[in-house]
């Protein structure tokens, strides 16, 4: 029996909410996380997973240049990273999106807004989106926190208001970092990212 036209539709929209909660699935708070390498950084160094294995916490965003939510997160960003620099965590900034759609995300101009904002974490390019394909990001800036053993402890927003920082009630990123150096578990494993959607090639 063929499908009415209707009825293809729908299985086609099924098989696309499928995929997308496969893909934010990808990566979930008390697994390991898949890790990643070969990444250039704004630095010009190559990058993995691995090369911060002496640190205590490692947090991952899933970063850009052009989002608006991104933007009025970077001095946070740099605010955490000095904050915690000395216990052990640093942060990890990805960037994964097109550029051909959107040219400010490209690497040079990733070189020059790590420049003009003073990162002082390093901040990478995910040219063929490999990285973000296998964590499953749907948001910039979208935050993964994971322990020493590389497990996912909390996955999220970084705190709970965008735009006015002196009226966030609740940081939950540094809630995450600050549970776990104390061996403590996270207090709020997860919350819903914020931000502009990931841009994906070919989308």
């Amino acid at each position: 029996m063929r499908s009415t036209p209707a009825e293809k539709a729908f299985y086609l929209a099924v098989a696309g909410m499928l995929l997308v909660n496969t893909q934010m699935a990808a990566v979930s708070v008390g697994n390991p996380a898949p890790g990643f390498s070969g990444l250039c950084g704004v630095d010009g160094k190559s990058y993995s997973l691995e090369d911060f294995k002496d640190k205590k916490v490692v947090v991952v965003i899933f970063s850009c240049n052009h989002c608006p939510t991104v933007k009025a997160y970077e001095d946070r960003m740099v605010a955490i990273q000095r904050d915690y620099a000395r216990k052990g965590v640093t942060l990890v900034a990805i960037n994964p999106n097109d550029e051909k759609s959107y040219p400010e995300d490209g690497f040079e101009e990733m070189v020059v807004r790590a420049r003009e904002k003073g990162f002082n974490f390093p901040y990478l390019r995910d040219q063929d989106q490999s990285v973000a394909r296998a964590w499953g990001p749907q948001r910039t800036p979208e935050v993964f926190v994971l322990d020493k053993r590389r497990i996912v402890r909390y996955h999220g927003c970084i705190d709970d208001d965008v735009n006015e920082p002196q009226r966030v009630r609740r940081h939950y990123l540094r809630e995450a970092i600050a549970a776990l150096l104390a061996r403590k578990p996270v207090p709020t494993p997860e919350t819903e990212p914020v931000g502009c959607t990931v841009k994906w090639i070919g989308k």
